[in-house]
């Protein structure tokens, strides 16, 4: 039995997402395919993201978060919304700027109906490392906070390129 999963519902251009257990690197593949079909959809209007039961969150997660809610918030002109009852989880997700980009909610949600797994993708080694710095630069487009704690680690991976 695995200890991670992703939810999802989508009606009418409104996405729901529950991440449940370690939503870690290994998932980058599977999330970085969810969020190239949400961005894609011309009809999105907004994004709920629900933290409540992720155990961890890595900052390739975070940045590929982060791409749905600049999506979201340029298409609809909405700030998609975060919901996180787990105090680490909130402060990491507001550490790196992400009341800025998100409405956090801090009490979970009473109701989220018909939410059906995404299956888990696989990936190269190389479609990881890209996934990774495309998350890490997005990071770092944030603030400058987020520029100078992932600047080595995108400096790394972009000397693995070449």
């Amino acid at each position: 039995m695995s200890s991670y999963k992703i939810l999802q519902a989508e009606q009418q251009g409104i996405y729901v997402l529950k991440f449940i257990g370690e939503i870690r690197l290994n998932l980058c593949s599977t999330l970085d395919n969810l969020v190239e079909s949400i961005t894609s959809n011309p009809d999105l209007r907004t994004v709920v993201i629900d933290l409540t039961e992720t155990d961890i969150i890595d900052s390739t997660t975070l940045g590929l978060l982060a791409k749905i809610a600049m999506a979201a918030e340029k298409q609809s002109h909405f700030l998609p919304t975060l919901i996180s009852t787990n105090p680490d989880v909130t402060r990491i997700i507001t550490s790196m700027g992400f009341d800025k980009i998100f409405i956090i909610v801090r009490e979970p949600a009473s109701r989220i109906e018909e939410l059906e797994e995404i299956p888990v993708l696989r990936a190269s080694e190389q479609q990881v490392r890209d996934k990774v710095l495309d998350a890490h630069r997005i990071l770092m487009g944030m603030n400058s906070r987020n520029r100078e704690e992932f600047k080595n680690l995108v400096r790394a991976l972009e000397c693995e390129e070449t």
